[in-house]
Parts: C-alpha cells; structure tokens; sequence
C-alpha cells in the first residue's frame, strides 16, 4: 500500500472506514424475514421447519469460535477473506433454490447452506471489532457503537436498496446478499490491520472529533433511510435517486482520512509529550511486570482480578462472566425471535409486506447502538457510571415491546419492533466493550466469539423451540402440507414468555453493575487524568 498509509493516522482512519463498510453488509443474518415466505412456500415447510432453518442460519454463529481462535495467530485479511468467501457460497446456493435455478434441495442440506451464510458474518465481525478494539483502545464505547450501529443499519441498507430498484424480490434479494459483502469484504482486505493506539493528548482529542464526525454521517444515513420507508411507495425514478443517495453517504466517511492527509504536515510539527498512561492500564502493565518474575506455582495460583487480562479458562471461571452470558443471552435471544419470526408476525396480524417492520427494527436498532455507545462513554467519564447499567435500562424497554405487541392493539406491531430494535442495538454495543473492560483485549476474539454464542443459543431456544412449537399448536394446515395462523393468538403467548425472560435479564445486569462499580470508577479516574492532561497541554499551547 505505500509508505504513507501503512502506519500513518490516515492509514488508521482509512482502515476504520473500510471497516465500516464491512459492518454495513454484517448485517446479512438478520434479513431472513425477507425471504423466509418464499422458503416456507417453495419448501412446504411447516412454521417449526422454517423456525429451525432460521436456527440453523443462527448456529453458524456457534462455530464464530474458530474465528476468534484464528484472531489470535492469522492476519486480518485472511479472516476478511474467510468470511466472504463463506457468504458467497451460503447466500449464493439459497438464490439458486429461490430464483428456482435448482430445484430445493434436502432440508438437511439448506440447513448446511444456512449455517454457512450466518457463520461468514462471524469472521467479518471477529477481523473488525478486534482491529478496531485494538487500534482504538481508549473510545472503546464510541467504536462500539459506531460499528455495531453499522450492523444495525446493513438490514435496511440491504432491505431499502431491494425495494427500490428490484421491488423486493427475494430471489434479487438473496443475490445482493453473496455478491456485495464478498466485494467490500475483497476491499478491507488492502485498508484495515492492526495500527498503534494513539498515546498523546492531541491525537486523543483528534480522535474524538472524528467520532463525532462518523457518529454525525450516520445519523444522516438512518434518517435518510427512515423517511424513505415512512414516506410510502416511490416511483422509479425517485427510487434511483435514493439508491445513488445512499451510496454517496456511505462513501461519505472517506473524508475523515482524506483530512488526515491534508492535515499531515501541521501534525508533525507537534512536540507533544506521550501522555500519563491510564490507572487501569497501569495496573495492567504492573501485574505483568510481577508476574513475570514470579514462580510458576504462584502463576497457578493468582488468578487475575476483574479489569485485567484474562485467559478464556480465567474467565469462565468468573461468577461475572456467567451473569453477563445469561443476561446477554435473555435480551439478544428474544430479539433474534422477533427478526426470525417478523414475516410471519406481520402476516398473522394482517400486513401483506413486512419489509416495513424489518427497516424499523434495523433503523432504530441503530439509534440504540450509537446512543448508547456515546451516553455510556460520556457517563463513564463524568460519573462512573457502570455500563451494564444500559443493558439492564434496554431490558425494561424490551419487556415493555414484547407486552404491546402481546396485545395486538392497532400499531402494536410498529410500536414493538421499534423498541425491540432500539434495545437489541442497545445489547449488542454495550456487552463488546463490558466484556473487553471486564476481561482485557489480550483474547478478545475469542471472548466475543464465546458471548456471541448466544445468538445460536437464544434462536434454538426462543424461535426454534418456543416460538415455533406455540405457533404450530395454533395453525392450520395448508393443502400444500405447511400450515398457516391468523390473529394475535399466533404470538401472543411468546411475547409474554419473552418478556419474562427480560425481567430476569434485568435483575442480572443490576447485579453485574454492581459487582463491577470499582472496576468503573477505576476507569473513570483513568479518564479524567486524561481530559486534565489535555486541557493542560492546551493551556501551555
């Protein structure tokens, strides 16, 4: 690449943007509703047989655990590669069978085909977050909520750009799903590795600026794809408009690097000195400065404390780990219910095309993923405020969602899948900077992965199971031999289930935040000797 892009601040920012465009095609998983009919109807599925195709796709994120063990020993690129390869063949095969190409292949076989597609987003996720966690140690909440809002936004990007030019089609749907990722996949390849962390006070304040530049595009990309789904049908010509609209922002990020460029030579005029490094950091680095000079029976017994690196047995061994698992596990897990389920939601309340609700659960869940990534940082700082404190707020929220779809009330089904979607954002960016505060960024990818587990888990549990034994108990059979339900009965045991299942998340992450307060007033003195060391560089300027 060049000299002036391999080390250099543009180089940083050039890598988190393609990074962000990977996030804006990960999103891939969640979109199932779109096609899942035409599935059940060419397959003559019943709900429980699409259910557990839904799982199947969702397992494949069981298997994300190679990738985190890969982190630690491939490049970037290479999991960059894996993963789209993976989704070129997974998504690519299912256009086949829906575009009626190839006649449906056996369940079993589109269960593998499924799998394979969910597990590629694994690899893109791992070969991200973990760069980006790494090149941005001290925005850990910022990165977060940027990339994982990204995630959100991909299911819209996806869901907009098929109904404006291909007037939802699935078959067209399926196609964009393994051929676009596999291309920005091919891209980040050459931008995104692993960069030095910034270390003086001018280059922190530059990267919060940043941020708020990145945070601001993307506000302006989900308003933008929200007044494009609330303003009803659009013509062809208008819809090409919105298409090229929204590739423009997309592109919009680059600017950030091209700045940096720009701004190169002024930069090397500053003689700063490295800034003090953080309390927390200092810990860290003295525990491994005395571990390193002790015997080997006092390593096997000293187990780190909460704050500090763990191994993955370390962790697991940790009471706090089991809690942010199971609680994770109860917001993601029902959320996952909601987006597997969403096309057959809608139908049994009446709605010909869902596609709305899959857009609204998506934008919004992006709102959840950049508001609490900022407010949890920003709280942090001024405050100390532990961040499972967010999980256990997205957790009332989602149990109240779960109650007013329950009830079918008019508008019920919009209302619910905008805060099923703030608060499944909510989860998804708070628990990847809790899990790397609480257990250090040493194994972090597989850590992610092990957490991440709970996606596959939770779809078992609350679609394939639940949900998908309660609706079948309800239906009537077709002539084609699947089955069919109309009502709000269809569904309304499940949100009940799955509101309690929040309640019960909520008491966990009041608990974490508990257990956890030292480590974030540990990191809340960090931070303010840091804002106090910059504004006294400042000064002195």
């Amino acid at each position: 690449m060049g000299p002036l892009f391999s080390t250099s601040s543009a180089g940083k920012w050039l890598g988190l943007v393609t990074a962000i465009w990977v996030q804006a095609i990960c999103g891939n998983n969640y979109t199932f509703a779109n096609y899942s009919d035409a599935l059940k109807s060419l397959m003559a599925l019943t709900q429980l047989e699409l259910n557990n195709l839904s799982v199947a796709k969702d397992v494949g994120k069981a298997f994300g655990l190679l990738s985190g063990l890969a982190s630690d020993c491939l490049p970037t690129s290479v999991l960059l590669i894996i993963g789209s390869l993976e989704g070129f063949v997974g998504y690519g095969v299912q256009w086949l069978v829906v575009s009626q190409r190839i006649r449906p292949l056996p369940y079993w076989q589109m269960c593998i085909f499924l799998c394979l597609g969910g597990n590629s987003t694994t690899w893109m996720n791992t070969a991200v977050l973990v760069t980006c966690m790494r090149n941005f140690p001290k925005n850990r909440g910022p990165v977060s909520g940027i990339l994982k809002g990204y995630v959100g936004l991909s299911t819209a990007i996806f869901t907009d750009i098929c109904t404006a030019l291909f007037s939802s089609d699935p078959s067209t749907f399926l196609l964009i799903l393994a051929v676009v990722p596999a291309i920005v996949c091919l891209t980040a390849v050459f931008f995104l590795h692993e960069t030095p962390p910034a270390s003086r006070p001018s280059e922190l304040q530059k990267e919060t600026q940043h941020f708020h530049i990145f945070n601001s595009i993307a506000i302006i990309l989900a308003v933008y794809l929200l007044t494009f789904d609330i303003t009803g049908s659009h013509g062809q010509f208008l819809s090409l408009i919105f298409a090229v609209g929204l590739l423009i922002l997309l592109a919009t990020p680059l600017g950030v690097p091209l700045y940096s460029i720009l701004s190169k030579t002024r930069s090397n005029s500053d003689i700063e000195q490295p800034i003090e490094e953080p309390l927390l950091v200092k810990q860290l680095r003295k525990s491994d400065t005395a571990t390193a000079g002790v015997k080997l029976e006092d390593l096997e017994r000293k187990r780190p404390l909460i704050g500090e690196d763990h191994t993955i047995t370390e962790m697991i061994r940790t009471f706090d780990f089991w809690i942010l698992f199971v609680s994770f596990l109860c917001g993601v897990g029902t959320g996952m219910c909601v987006m597997n389920n969403m096309g057959q939601m809608g139908l049994a309340l009446g709605y010909s095309d869902v596609s709305i609700f899959v857009s609204l659960t998506s934008i919004w869940g992006f709102f959840g993923r950049i508001a609490s990534g900022l407010l949890s940082e920003y709280y942090i700082w001024k405050f100390g405020t532990p961040r499972p404190l967010w999980n256990a707020a997205s957790q009332v929220l989602m149990a109240i969602g779960y109650l007013i779809m329950a009830f079918a009330l008019p508008g019920s089904l919009y209302i619910g899948s905008i805060l099923v979607g703030i608060c499944y954002g909510v989860r998804l960016t708070i628990t990847v900077p809790v899990a790397s505060e609480l257990f250090g960024l040493k194994y972090y990818g597989l850590l992610y992965n092990i957490l991440i587990l709970n996606l596959p888990l939770g779809s078992f549990l609350f679609s394939g199971l639940l949900a998908g034994y309660l609706y079948d108990a309800q239906a009537s059979a077709n002539a084609d031999g699947g089955n069919s339900c109309f009502g709000a009965h269809c569904y309304w045991l499940v949100f009940v289930i799955m509101a309690v299942a929040c309640v019960l998340g909520l008491g966990l992450d009041m608990l974490l935040a508990i257990r956890t307060r030292n480590v974030y007033a540990e990191i809340h003195e960090s931070k303010k000797s840091i804002a106090s060391t910059t504004d006294s560089s400042s000064a002195n300027n």
